[in-house]
C-alpha cells in the first residue's frame, strides 16, 4: 500500500470521529437548553455608570404597617441619592407579599415591572419562567467596579464573604444568585409560662409536640358554666400556628418525610402527611387548637390570655407580650403574664429543625444597561449597616451581613435587652438572639417553577382538615384520599410530576436519551468502519 492509500485509510475514520463529536457538541448544546428551567443570560456590566443622564427606578417593597420601616425605606433612599443625584428612586409600598407577586406577575406581561423588588425565591422561580425578566447577579456581585467591594462603590458596602453564606445560597436557583437576601427570620412559639406551670407542667429545654399537644388538651376542661377553668373566660384557644404552611413543612422535615425534593418532584401527599392531618384534626375537634386564617391573630389571643402556644415569625415579636411596643387588641383585655420565646416544636429535640424565612430583593432587566446597573447599586447600598441594622432593630429580624451582625453597633443593641418596652423590648430580642443561635438548624425548601402553589397547597391541608372538622366531617383515610386529590387539582399540581411521595428520581429528559443513544449509535459506527478498513486492507 502505498503512503497516499495509507494517509487516506487514517484520514476516513478521522473525519469521521470529527464529525461525531461535533454532532455531539449540537445535541449537548440541545440538551442544556431542554433540561431544567429556561437558560437566562448573563448580565454583562457596563463599563462606566453614566452619571450624566438622568434615571428614575422604582422600588417595590413591603413592610409590617409599621411607620419606622417606612422611614427607614425613605431615609435609604435619600441616602442613596446623595451619592447618586442622577438616580432617583420611586418607593411603592404593599401590605402583603402576595400582592406584590400577583403585581409583578401581572406587570411582566407589559414590560412595565418594577426595578428592584422585595420579593422570595419561590416567587422568582415563577418570574423567570419563559423570560428574562431576572437578572442573574453573578457578574454584577463580582464585577472588579461596581460588584461587591467594587472600587468604584462611593459607600460603606458590604464585600464578597461578608453575607452570611447561608443565606446568600437561598438566592441561588437555576445556576446562578437571582436575588440578595434582605432580612431573615425564623418562627418562634411564644408560650405564656402561667398558664403551663398553673396546669401543673414544666416547660422543656426544647418543645415537642407531645408536650404541646398535652398541655392543650388538658387547658380544654371546662366549668359548669361554660367557662374554661384555665382562665376563666369564654374563649380559650391553647394552641395556635400563624403559618400552616410553614406547619406542615416543618412536621415533615424534621420526620424526614417528603415535601419536595431539587428535582421539583412533589412528595407531600404522603402517609406521614396524612397521620399528621389526623392528628390535626384530633386536637381541633377538641378545641385544642386553630389557625389564624380561621380565627385570627395569634399574638391577640395570647396577649388576651385566650392562648397558651402562639407560633409565629420573630418578625411578628413587637405584637406579642403584655408589654408588646404594638398591640392590636383594647389595652383593657391585655392579661399580665410572663412571654417566654421558644423554638418551635420538634420531633427530635436533639436534632432541632427550623424554617429560615425572610425578604430577598431581585433586580429586573430592563433594555439600558444603566437602569439595570443603577437598580443593583441600590438594591446593594440596602445591605449597607445603616440600613440592616435600623430595619432589624424595628422587629425579631436579623442582618444578613455578618458586616451588620458583628458591628459594635448592633452588639450594643443585643446587649441592652429589657432596658425598654420599645427599642430594646424583652421579647423582640429574645426572639432575635433565638434565630442568631439557630442559623445553623435552618432550612429552606427547594425552589422551583410551582414551588410557590405547593406551599400553599401545604397549608391548605391543614386549613380543610380543620374547617371539615369543626363542620362535624370525620377525617378518615377516604377523606384524606380525596383531599390529597382535591387539593393538587386546586393548585395544579397534577400538571407537575407529582409521584405522590415516592422517592424515585425524575425520568431522563427525551434530549439526555437522544444523547445517549446517538453516542452510542457513532462509537459503534467509528469501530464498524475501522473493522471494515483494516479487513480490507
Amino acid at each position: 500500500m502505498s503512503k497516499t492509500q495509507t494517509r487516506s485509510v487514517i484520514a476516513k475514520p478521522v473525519r469521521t470521529l470529527a464529525v461525531a463529536i461535533s454532532f455531539l457538541v449540537c445535541l449537548t448544546s440541545l440538551l442544556s437548553g431542554c433540561h431544567g428551567n429556561v437558560q437566562h443570560n448573563a448580565f454583562s456590566v457596563p463599563d462606566k455608570l453614566d452619571t450624566t443622564q438622568p434615571i428614575e427606578i422604582s422600588f417595590w417593597a413591603k413592610n409590617d404597617t409599621n411607620s419606622t420601616q417606612v422611614n427607614i425605606y425613605k431615609q435609604a433612599i435619600a441616602d442613596f441619592e446623595s451619592y447618586y443625584p442622577h438616580i432617583k428612586v420611586n418607593l411603592r409600598l404593599y401590605t402583603d407579599y402576595g400582592k406584590i407577586y400577583n403585581d409583578v406577575i401581572t406587570n411582566l406581561q407589559t414590560d412595565t415591572a418594577p426595578n428592584v423588588c422585595i420579593t422570595y425565591p419561590d416567587h422568582i422561580a415563577t418570574y423567570l419562567t419563559g423570560t428574562n425578566s431576572v437578572v442573574p447577579l453573578g457578574s454584577l456581585m463580582t464585577d472588579e467596579k461596581y460588584g461587591l467591594g467594587g472600587s468604584e462603590i462611593p459607600f460603606d458596602g458590604v464585600k464578597n464573604g461578608e453575607i452570611v453564606e447561608k443565606f446568600l445560597n437561598e438566592c441561588y436557583l437555576n445556576g446562578s444568585y437571582y436575588a440578595l437576601p434582605y432580612m431573615r427570620s425564623t418562627e418562634a412559639c411564644y408560650v405564656n409560662r402561667d398558664f403551663v406551670e398553673q396546669l401543673g407542667f414544666t416547660l422543656p429545654e426544647t418543645l415537642t409536640w407531645d408536650f404541646i399537644w398535652e398541655v392543650s388538651e388538658a387547658a380544654t376542661e371546662k366549668n359548669p358554666d361554660g367557662t374554661y377553668k384555665l382562665n376563666g373566660q369564654k374563649v380559650l384557644i391553647p394552641f395556635i400556628y400563624k403559618s400552616t404552611d410553614n406547619m406542615m413543612i416543618s412536621y415533615l422535615k424534621q420526620t424526614g418525610a417528603g415535601y419536595s425534593n431539587a428535582l421539583g418532584q412533589i412528595q407531600l401527599f404522603n402517609d406521614t402527611t396524612k397521620d399528621f392531618l389526623a392528628d390535626i384534626a384530633a386536637h381541633a375537634k377538641s378545641g385544642a387548637f386553630d389557625t389564624f386564617k380561621r380565627i385570627g391573630y395569634p399574638s391577640n389571643y395570647l396577649n388576651a390570655g385566650q392562648c397558651i402556644f402562639s407560633i409565629d415569625s420573630t418578625a411578628g415579636a413587637t405584637w406579642v407580650g403584655t408589654h408588646a411596643p404594638l398591640i392590636d387588641i383594647p389595652e383593657d383585655a391585655l392579661q399580665d403574664f410572663e412571654t417566654v420565646v421558644m423554638e418551635i416544636p420538634q420531633v427530635d429535640p436533639n436534632n432541632p429543625q427550623m424554617i429560615s424565612q425572610g425578604p430577598s430583593m431581585c433586580v429586573f432587566n430592563k433594555e439600558d444597561p444603566q437602569v439595570v446597573l443603577a437598580s443593583w447599586l441600590f438594591a446593594q447600598y440596602m445591605l449597607t449597616n445603616d440600613v440592616q441594622i435600623a430595619y432589624a432593630q424595628t422587629e425579631g429580624y436579623v442582618p444578613v451581613t455578618t458586616k451588620a451582625q458583628e458591628s459594635d453597633t448592633y452588639q450594643d443593641y443585643l446587649s441592652r435587652s429589657g432596658e425598654d418596652n420599645d427599642l430594646y423590648y424583652q421579647v423582640k430580642l429574645d426572639a432575635t438572639r433565638l434565630l442568631l443561635d439557630n442559623t445553623d438548624n435552618t432550612f429552606t425548601t427547594a425552589v422551583f417553577n410551582g414551588s410557590a402553589s405547593l406551599r400553599d397547597a401545604a397549608g391548605h391541608l391543614i386549613e380543610d382538615a380543620v374547617k371539615s372538622t369543626r363542620r362535624g366531617k370525620k377525617v378518615n383515610e377516604a377523606y384524606l384520599d380525596n383531599l390529597f386529590a382535591e387539593t393538587q387539582s386546586l393548585y395544579r399540581l397534577d400538571t407537575l410530576q407529582t409521584d405522590a411521595g415516592k422517592a424515585s428520581l425524575n425520568p431522563l429528559p427525551p434530549a439526555a436519551i437522544a444523547l445517549l443513544s446517538a453516542l452510542g449509535a457513532t462509537w459503534l459506527g467509528i469501530f464498524a468502519y475501522l473493522l471494515f478498513q483494516k479487513r480490507k486492507k
